[in-house]
């Protein structure tokens, strides 16, 4: 089984931290004074310059196609606890990554000298590679057509860039929402972190794309913990904001340090909490933990490359495998479930204007009508579908989830946006609650575990709430669910309208040997469940 928590993934980026010293200084108006307002980036002239150089060097070395990256990678990690500063962590990486295609294999290099020298050294050693890589080919590469886009910019949805925003600034924020949590009855303790990731990507290919691309995203993490008066207990609260592909708006929108009181009283309510009697209820499960579940139980398994066996050291491969026996065939879920894969959902993680093989992402049907239908493919993998998309009329193409998550870093094929899609009738979180007799609201991801073909799991979560008569009750604890992943989503027998569509999403999710990591959003709406099996977390043996 593979388990993890959520928890804070700040090693590995400790050089370059700063140390705080001095008062800090109390923001006066909301919305500071001059900021930054994003516009699409250009292309510099020296950068495309030497992308053309890359390009031709790896020609003259024997590659039938190449395309090169030159990109830079920057982040900024503000991270407290209570009144205390713990780190300020400030990385900045630029250079170039090169991908040469020689007799149908692949090979890559990368290097941080941009000089011209530097960049033709880069792509002559991936030709290179990619010529000792033959040996063990099991397969040529064919690269499904995809249009060039000679001269193209574009940027994600943020408006005001977190780089012009002081340390001051970020930390204070934080240690005043940390003061306004702590004024909630029994909790002691509060920890909160800024993070903010800036991406500046250039690139070319030999089909004749030209893109440059600028992406912010922005997540805020907190976690308020209650101690009960005796110390036989404490309970956290956590999770309370989604990530997002925004910039500094969307921290000032979310209000940390009004909302703050709100969340360590939650924490609070839950020492109150009555311990879950263990059984089978019906689940109202609120977006802002559905989410998890759609990641874990269908955005992973529908990975082209997991349901092929082409990845399978980090988090395992696929129960949806092998694909002929599933496209059109598998009853996912009822006939009213859709899940969409998109990179086009503004302020959504994974939105992107082009991936990083130049391909414009489609919205396609992972899911349609209950129904496989459909899987996460880039250039390469879709001509593993040829026979598929040929019988539905249609050509393949990749849906554009082609990713690096550094220069340095080849890419390959990573999550797009992956959602739950409305029903048809407008229903709340709410109304489906009214319609449940004896059940479980949950609101928030936790815990989980899931087997390595996503089959098997369970799932925590934040806040519990007993529904009984179709009201709420009263706040439950030690919550967690079990599930088989195809009779989880077929006993779905109720969801939410287009009214109650919330996204929410992932900032660390990993893949890959070695591993990379990307951000990805998921969009649900509330969603009942019938008659699931729930476990005491608590209970000891």
């Amino acid at each position: 089984m593979t388990s993890r928590r959520d928890f804070l993934k700040t090693g590995g980026v400790a050089a370059g931290a700063l140390a705080l010293s001095g008062a800090l200084r109390t923001a006066d108006a909301a919305i500071p004074r001059a900021r930054h307002i994003a516009t699409a980036p250009e292309m510099d002239a020296s950068v495309k310059e030497l992308l053309m150089e890359a390009l031709n060097a790896a020609k003259l070395a024997g590659a039938g196609y190449a395309d090169a990256r030159i990109g830079r990678y920057m982040q900024n990690f503000v991270v407290t606890r209570e009144q205390q500063i713990i780190n300020v962590v400030d990385t900045d990486s630029i250079g170039i990554g090169v991908r040469a295609l020689v007799d149908g294999t692949w090979g890559f290099a990368a290097s941080r000298d941009l000089s011209k020298a530097g960049v033709a050294a880069a792509a002559r050693e991936a030709a290179a590679i990619a010529k000792a890589n033959r040996i063990a080919r099991d397969r040529m590469v064919q690269l499904a057509p995809s249009p060039a886009v000679p001269n193209a910019s574009w940027k994600n949805a943020y408006e005001i860039d977190p780089w012009t925003i002081p340390v001051e600034e970020k930390a204070d924020l934080l240690i005043r929402s940390n003061a306004a949590g702590m004024k909630a009855a029994n909790v002691k303790y509060v920890f909160s972190a800024l993070f903010f990731r800036k991406q500046e990507r250039n690139y070319a290919n030999t089909d004749g794309s030209l893109i440059a691309q600028t992406i912010v995203q922005t997540a805020v993490q907190q976690q308020f913990t209650a101690v009960s008066p005796d110390f036989s207990d404490f309970q956290n609260r956590g999770n309370t904001i989604q990530p997002v592909g925004r910039g500094w708006e969307w921290v000032l929108q979310k209000q940390l340090v009004d909302s703050a009181a709100k969340w360590g009283e939650e924490a609070s309510q839950k020492l109150k909490a009555k311990p879950v009697d263990v059984g089978r209820y019906d689940l109202v499960l609120h977006p802002s933990h559905l989410w998890l579940t759609i990641h874990e139980s269908i955005a992973h398994p529908t990975e082209l490359d997991r349901a092929m066996g082409y990845e399978a050291n980090y988090a395992g491969t696929s129960f949806v495998a092998p694909p002929a026996d599933f496209l059109g065939k598998f009853k996912y879920g009822p006939a009213f479930m859709n899940i969409q894969g998109d990179r086009s959902q503004p302020g959504a993680l994974a939105t992107v204007g082009y991936d990083d093989e130049g391909v414009a992402p489609d919205e396609f049907l992972i899911i349609k009508n209950g129904k496989v239908n459909d899987y996460q493919t880039t250039r390469e993998q879709a001509s593993w579908l040829d026979w598929w998309y040929k019988s539905q009329g249609k050509e393949a193409r990749s849906h554009g989830c082609s990713y690096a998550d550094n220069w340095s870093s080849v890419q390959f094929q990573r999550m797009p946006n992956v959602s739950l899609l409305p029903g048809e009738k407008e229903q709340s979180f709410e109304d489906l609650i009214a319609a449940t007799d004896k059940g479980i609201a949950i609101v928030g991801d936790g815990s989980f575990s899931i087997d390595q073909q996503r089959y098997n799991a369970q799932f925590g979560g934040q806040l519990f709430y007993e529904i009984k008569g179709g009201k709420i009750v009263g706040m439950l604890k030690d919550v967690a669910y079990q599930m088989r992943t195809p009779d989880f989503w077929n006993s779905m027998d109720m969801i939410g309208g287009k009214q109650s569509y919330e996204v929410w999403g992932s900032f660390f999710d990993g893949k890959g040997q070695p591993g990379q990591v990307n951000a990805v959003s998921h969009g649900s709406v509330p969603a009942r469940f019938r008659n699931v099996n729930v476990i005491n977390t608590g209970r000891k043996a």
